[in-house]
C-alpha cells in the first residue's frame, strides 16, 4: 500500500503593484504673513536693531545675539538663559524655552 504524496496547493502570483505617477516639484511659495516687515518696540530694537525685518529675520537675529553672548543653557540646550536686555523680552523670566521664545517677542513687534 503506497500513499500518495499529496502535492502543496499551487501558489497565486502578488498583484502587480501599480506605480504611482511621479508628482511634479511645484516651488513652495512662501506665506506673505511670515514675510510682512514687522517694527520691533524699544526693547527688541536694543537686541536686534530697530529696521523692520520679517518675523522669521526677527527669529534668526535673536540666535545670533543668543549664540554671541553664550546664552544658551549648558546642561539643556534647549533653553535659554536671559541677560538684561533679555529679560525685559521674556517677560522678567530668566530662562524660557526655545519653543517659547516665537510667542515671546510677538508681544515685542509689530
Amino acid at each position: 500500500m503506497a500513499t500518495a504524496a499529496k502535492k502543496a496547493p499551487a501558489k497565486k502570483a502578488a498583484p502587480a503593484k501599480k506605480v504611482a505617477a511621479k508628482k511634479v516639484a511645484v516651488k513652495r511659495t512662501p506665506n506673505a504673513a511670515f514675510m510682512k516687515p514687522m517694527v520691533p518696540d524699544a526693547a527688541l530694537a536694543a537686541v536686534i536693531g530697530s529696521t523692520p525685518i520679517p518675523r522669521t529675520e526677527i527669529v534668526k537675529q535673536l540666535w545670533v545675539y543668543i549664540k554671541k553672548h553664550g546664552l544658551q543653557d549648558a546642561t539643556n540646550k534647549r533653553n535659554i538663559n536671559a541677560d538684561a536686555k533679555l529679560k525685559v523680552l521674556f517677560d522678567g523670566k530668566s530662562q524660557v524655552t526655545m519653543f517659547q521664545l516665537a510667542g515671546l517677542i510677538g508681544k515685542h513687534a509689530k
